[in-house]
């Protein structure tokens, strides 16, 4: 009876040696490099694991062309890493050229008047170069959490259009003045030009939004909606 009892005690030592050695424990706080609008760049050290708070954000570009039109709900996007990410005290956190794998969960088609087509992603795990998964939830950091044309896209779009037809009224007030009198062709730029543009400006205004299109390697910030936890990487 004491050598089971003795027996028992000692396999409960052990396994409780093997719970303490198993637990995890924080060992330091450490810092990523900040981006723009990321509501944290706190990373847990932990002995067992990295791991990026949530609000963390990162840099991605994309593996090839997008294009808005030709995408639809349930389609996967690949992403890269293009360069390793570190702690700003020197922690290797995600090796160079790992790929991030996003799903596309909806799309807004552009619309009138002048409404840019959004793109909505889940990004949802992480593959190291040597084929390791991770998984993650993230979003792009936009005010929305969309992707769309930028500003000046849009402003470049009404440029056009009022550039454009202010040539037109131009063209067609030279021509109405220099029939009946080419001395008036001034009278007849100073009616076109600002009737044309007045014109291109509303066209432009009133017209569909841009489409949302990428370039193979445009990068991109995204946000951590959880903490992602890393394996340690050995250097």
């Amino acid at each position: 009876m004491k050598k089971l009892i003795s027996l028992i005690c000692i396999f409960c030592i052990g396994l409780s040696a093997f719970a303490e050695g198993n637990c995890e424990q924080v060992e330091c706080y450490e810092h990523l490099f900040c981006e723009k609008g990321a509501v944290s760049n706190q990373v847990a050290i932990t002995n067992l694991r990295n791991i990026i708070c949530k609000g963390g954000a990162l840099k991605v570009a994309f593996n090839c062309k997008f294009k808005s039109e030709c995408a639809k709900a349930g389609d996967t996007i690949n992403f890269t890493l293009t360069d390793a990410l570190y702690t700003q005290e020197g922690r290797l956190l995600i090796p160079a050229c790992s790929t991030v794998v996003a799903e596309v969960i909806r799309i807004e088609k552009q619309r009138v008047p002048n409404k840019n087509a959004r793109v909505y992603l889940n990004f949802k795990c992480i593959v190291f170069p040597d084929n390791t998964n991770v998984t993650m939830s993230a979003k792009p950091l936009t005010k929305d959490c969309s992707l769309k044309e930028g500003p000046w896209m849009t402003a470049g779009k009404l440029a056009l259009y009022t550039v454009g037809l202010g040539c037109v009224g131009a063209g067609a007030g030279v021509g109405f003045a220099f029939i009946p009198n080419p001395a008036k062709i001034g009278v007849g730029l100073a009616i076109g030009i600002p009737v044309g543009c007045t014109v291109g400006l509303i066209t432009g205004l009133i017209t569909p939004g841009l489409k949302y299109h990428a370039k193979k390697g445009e990068v991109i910030t995204i946000t951590l909606c959880e903490p992602l936890a890393l394996p340690k990487i050995c250097k």
